[in-house]
């Protein structure tokens, strides 16, 4: 993994050390160099970053390590270094969980950050927490008295054997268990569809594969089509235009026109 390569999901499965290691790589890149602050975006999403302003690094790195961070150098460009302390994000409450990070922690740290915001289960949590939960892990619960919970062969018993981490979140008498499973991975689904050949393809790709006298001829086509009928108010004549109702004389303007007539 690169600078170049990492994302704001792949950079949770990196350490402290690997991003200096990584920016040491990477330093006479100079498209790196010319868009550090698109880097600095990436890990920060994942590391909080400290600049450190003392000169003497190693005062520093001890004056961090008490706080878990890890300290070290990148260089920018050819005359300027910068002096880092980083440290990884913790997660430690369910608003910490974001799409980005769900899938890079086990289903056992999951519980536990569970357990530590816990009071009223599953349905306590947001809509938008539990979406991105479900994103990365089969969830699944169940709510039981206390006595029936651990029922032999019961639904407890085969989650367990499945694999699942469980959370049990006490009601009164009653129990509620949560189950958490990672999720396999699973490569996203490509459309498919299928051409006048019979033949089936992407359809990314079905254009590019297009010979460009066939471009021409798509265009050629849209051009000879026949454009829409439209008419202006200069069309319009007693021989094309009617009413969907009839209009009925008002009867003091026909005696009116009846006197003039008489008087003429």
């Amino acid at each position: 993994m690169t600078l170049k390569t990492l994302t704001k999901s792949t950079v949770w499965d990196v350490q402290e050390n690997d991003i200096f290691r990584m920016w040491d790589s990477a330093d006479k890149d100079s498209d790196i160099r010319e868009n550090i602050r698109r880097y600095k975006d990436i890990i920060r999403s994942a590391f909080m970053i400290e600049e450190v302003k003392e000169e003497d690094i190693e005062t520093a790195k001890k004056r961090y390590a008490k706080q878990g961070y890890k300290v070290g150098q990148i260089k920018v460009d050819e005359s300027t270094k910068l002096t880092w302390a980083i440290k990884k994000r913790p997660i430690m409450r369910v608003t910490d969980l974001t799409y980005e990070n769900i899938r890079h922690i086990s289903a056992a740290k999951l519980v536990e950050v569970l357990d530590r915001n816990f009071g009223g289960g599953w349905d306590s949590l947001s809509q938008s927490i539990q979406d991105i939960i479900e994103s990365g892990f089969d969830i699944s619960t169940t709510t039981l008295p206390k006595d029936r919970l651990h029922k032999p062969g019961g639904m407890y018993e085969k989650k367990i054997a499945d694999g699942y981490e469980v959370l049990e979140v006490a009601k009164g008498t009653w129990v509620e268990a949560i189950f958490a499973k990672l999720k396999p991975e699973s490569e996203k689904p490509r459309l498919k569809f299928q051409t006048s050949r019979g033949e089936f393809g992407d359809e990314e790709s079905e254009d590019d594969d297009l010979p460009e006298d066939d471009y021409k001829n798509h265009d050629e086509e849209d051009e000879e089509m026949e454009e829409p009928t439209t008419f202006d108010d200069e069309d319009i004549n007693e021989d094309n235009y009617r009413t969907t109702f009839d209009i009925e004389a008002d009867p003091d303007e026909e005696a009116d026109e009846l006197a003039e007539y008489v008087d003429e």
